[in-house]
């Protein structure tokens, strides 16, 4: 076995990453600054800590996602009385399990409410469904009803 002197010394194997060779030139690719960017704080080993140090205001400002209220209730999925009428036959039950079976909603939808977007000629039932002042009124008018 030889002797441990500093001509003879390897890294171990595995460990075989080439050095990042900074401050050696303009043509080296990491020349001029060694690639930490311009003067001052920044510059120096251990610089600044960008969030730390920048206080809660400025984050709030830079990133306009923080800002605000989103509430994390559902919201209900939209169908139109037009739609209810090309799908739907006469006579026929309108409710969260009809609907998705008719490819109006998902299966999983929770609140549904119908609008009253386009004509209804047919008389239907509904329920478990909300249902707005004008659908309601369309609904009725034909004979169907709403619970």
């Amino acid at each position: 076995m030889t002797m441990l002197s500093l001509h003879n010394l390897k890294p171990s194997s595995g460990a075989k990453r080439r050095m990042k060779r900074v401050g050696r030139g303009g043509g080296s690719g990491k020349g001029t600054t060694a690639g930490r960017g311009g003067k001052g704080q920044t510059a120096r080993s251990g610089g600044r800590k960008k969030l730390k140090r920048l206080g809660m205001r400025h984050i709030i400002l830079q990133t306009p996602k923080l800002r605000g209220f989103k509430s994390h209730k559902p919201k209900a999925v939209v169908v139109n009385l037009g739609d209810v009428e090309n799908r739907f036959a006469a006579g026929e039950r309108v409710n969260p399990e009809t609907l998705a079976r008719k490819g109006l909603v998902s299966a999983g939808s929770r609140k549904i409410k119908i609008l009253g977007d386009g004509a209804l000629k047919k008389k239907l039932s509904f329920t478990g469904v909300m249902v707005s002042e004008s659908a309601k009124a369309k609904i009725l008018a034909v004979g169907g009803d709403v619970k």
